[in-house]
């Protein structure tokens, strides 16, 4: 009797075993969607496809991204949430922004804790203060007398209702006890050119989406919000060291799937993932476009969202800002 019931144990591992091991033979089969909640040419979408491209040729499938803008990122995230856990869809997350949207919106369509599974930390992108070059200023000290003198009769870009960008900017003008007109866009992609042209006078942006910008002398940087400052940027000082403390922001991105999602195929993807950014070429490359590779594993990612969503909860809550 008790061996038989032996070999009924090993039979079922066997079983398990297989099905693990078939779990990760068989996928993927077709090529997997990607959904971001920012629209092409931002750093969401940037640093997507710069992941997807050797994620897709490991896996053997092509990554496709789609962009699904709106709505502090609700869009975006509402369609990963919705999506089947079958392995061939994954959201791409800027997780600072969503954990912000999270906390700005009332009942919020999807959640990053609850609706989906954490795959792996990616990495951030620091967020710069940038001007239209006709602005009169070219630090902080004259940025605020500037927008002072202006009593409120000016207009200032954001990446939306409910995103970091939208945050930073309420955050700043309480900071500084000024008022201004928001003027919210779906991304970077979308606020930049009137940026440029000088509809509005100023815009927190990731140093990704504005850099080329920056370089060409269409924005002027004013501030980075970081613990340190960017090796292309190097003249560009922190909030800190320009007089503002206690306005670094790690702006985290992060890949997630479907709740319900084979642990199989998270596991791969990790192992994947985590090749793809420990490749010393492939972390130059993206520090060139001013992304600071950063790799957790799911279980650390997990750990993450749940301090990232708490953190800019108590922020929202204190500072009692309100989406326009």
């Amino acid at each position: 009797m008790h061996m038989i019931l032996r070999i009924s144990l090993s039979v079922l591992l066997s079983f398990q075993l297989c099905g693990y091991a078939a779990a990760n033979t068989d996928w993927p089969k077709k090529p997997i969607q990607m959904i971001l909640s920012f629209p092409a040419g931002g750093s969401t979408d940037v640093f997507a496809r710069s992941i997807a491209a050797p994620l897709g040729e490991a896996l053997g499938q092509a990554i496709v991204i789609e962009n699904k803008p709106g709505a502090g990122g609700m869009i975006g995230l509402s369609a990963g949430a919705k999506a089947s856990p079958d392995g061939y869809t994954l959201h791409f997350s800027a997780l600072t922004n969503q954990a912000i949207s999270q906390a700005l919106f009332n009942n919020p369509p999807a959640n990053l804790e609850k609706d989906f599974l954490p795959v792996a930390l990616v990495g951030s992108v620091p967020h710069i203060l940038e001007v239209n070059p006709s602005v009169p200023a070219k630090n902080m000290t004259e940025l605020i007398a500037f927008i002072k003198s202006k009593k409120g009769n000016f207009s200032y870009a954001s990446q939306g209702n409910g995103s970091l960008s939208h945050l930073e900017s309420q955050l700043f003008m309480a900071r500084i006890g000024a008022t201004g007109v928001h003027i919210p866009y779906k991304g970077s992609s979308f606020a930049l050119p009137d940026l440029i042209a000088g509809n509005t006078l100023m815009m927190f942006d990731s140093l990704t989406a504005s850099l080329p910008h920056i370089q060409s002398g269409k924005l002027r940087p004013i501030a980075i919000a970081a613990t340190e400052r960017s090796p292309l940027l190097p003249n560009v000082p922190t909030f800190e060291q320009d007089g503002m403390k206690q306005f670094d922001v790690e702006n985290l991105f992060a890949i997630y799937a479907p709740k319900g999602t084979s642990p199989a195929i998270i596991s791969r993807l990790e192992r994947e993932i985590r090749k793809i950014l420990t490749n010393p070429d492939f972390k130059t490359k993206l520090a060139g476009q001013g992304i600071q590779l950063q790799f957790a594993n799911s279980e650390k990612l997990a750990e993450v969202t749940m301090k990232e969503q708490a953190k800019w909860l108590k922020v929202v809550k204190e500072s009692n800002i309100k989406v326009d």
